[in-house]
């Protein structure tokens, strides 16, 4: 019960948070815009309610060499990215103390089923990152993608070799990611 008052907290905040940096920001783009008058009521009020926020941001912001007039918007990417990031932690320190809640009534067969399924997730999130990372021109013999690379490669290089050639586009990584996903469905269907 306490996961859930926590969940619905955490996403009021963020909701709150996204509300107040999306008027701040449409404020000042309205003002700029000349869609409303910069010494209206509306203006005035955003502008007291923001100023302890988006002043100090602003300082950042010239720090980073950026333009001041665009501290509302860093706000609204910031929120959105901070939001995010804490409803994702959230969700998963409610699903990890679930998942512990369950293990603690649970005999080996939950164990075993959790360990196989956490060996599944870490092979598919390597290869996600393996792709991001080629994405961004990172190669594969950089230290810290040899591991990644050395816990991919038993399933991408066989799929590799088999899946013909699409111009510039390499679907082996995303078969193989397919693949261990109905694997991992099987093979936790039959524990």
């Amino acid at each position: 019960m306490f996961f859930l008052y926590l969940d619905a907290a955490v996403r009021s905040v963020v909701l709150l948070a996204l509300i107040y940096a999306a008027a701040v920001a449409l404020t000042h783009w309205a003002v700029r815009a000349r869609r409303i008058d910069p010494f209206g009521r509306w203006a005035r009020v955003i502008r007291r309610l923001s100023d302890p926020v988006v002043v100090p941001l602003e300082r950042m912001v010239i720090r980073a060499g950026a333009s001041p007039q665009n501290a509302p918007y860093w706000l609204l990417g910031i929120v959105i990215g901070g939001g995010l990031l804490l409803l994702t932690l959230t969700q998963w320190l409610i699903g990890t103390a679930a998942t512990m809640v369950y293990l603690s009534h649970g005999g080996p067969r939950v164990w075993i089923r959790l360990l196989v399924s956490a060996l599944f997730t870490v092979v598919m999130t390597a290869i996600l990152i393996r792709v991001i990372a080629s994405w961004f021109g990172i190669g594969p013999y950089r230290s810290w993608m040899r591991p990644l690379v050395a816990l991919t490669s038993w399933i991408i290089e066989p799929i590799r070799r088999v899946l013909p050639a699409f111009g510039p586009f390499d679907f082996s990584p995303m078969v193989a990611w397919l693949v261990l996903y109905v694997v991992r469905a099987f093979v936790l269907g039959l524990l």
